[in-house]
């Protein structure tokens, strides 16, 4: 038996029907998306520096600053803390409030309040502080002056005399 093509095959295909679109609203609603990650927001007022960027320059303003990049430069966010985290590599000065270190420092350190340099921290270059912290195994090299906040500059001559004031009463 021999295989006849069908004769209805000849006729016209009718054409694929197009795709259905759905009707285009007259406006788009605007899609609400978070500003900055819960994290950032649950930490304060913290900008933050990311391991894929290098920043050179002179950084200055008025929140603290999280480093996990690399910084070249100067940086002065006084009355703020600024946290040099683990990939963190600076080759700056730096004067703030508070400094934390867990990665490197290549540079002098100012810090009306603490240094607090962490066991995988380490800091090359001099440190002038009220307050520091050095946790074993960190690494440290160079000079350390402790100097007293100047609010409490006075306080030593008022202790003694506070000590005096105990005496004549």
């Amino acid at each position: 038996m021999m295989w006849k093509p069908n004769q209805s095959s000849s006729s016209p295909v009718p054409p694929a029907p197009e795709p259905v679109r759905p009707a285009a609203p007259a406006f788009e609603a605007p899609v609400s998306r978070p500003v900055a990650p819960p994290a950032a927001a649950a930490s304060g007022d913290q900008a933050t520096i990311g391991k894929g960027l290098m920043v050179k320059g002179e950084i200055t303003g008025s929140e603290s600053l999280f480093i996990d990049g690399k910084v070249e430069g100067a940086i002065n966010l006084p009355g703020n803390r600024v946290t040099v985290g683990r990939n963190g590599q600076v080759a700056a000065s730096i004067s703030a409030r508070e400094i934390v270190v867990l990665g490197k420092i290549r540079g002098n350190v100012t810090a009306t309040d603490r240094v607090d340099i962490r066991s995988e921290g380490a800091l090359t270059g001099d440190v002038s502080a009220a307050r520091i912290s050095i946790e074993d195994g960190a690494f440290f090299k160079g000079g350390i002056d402790i100097r007293k906040p100047e609010a409490k500059a006075a306080q030593p001559a008022a202790g003694t005399s506070a000590a005096a004031t105990g005496e004549q009463g």
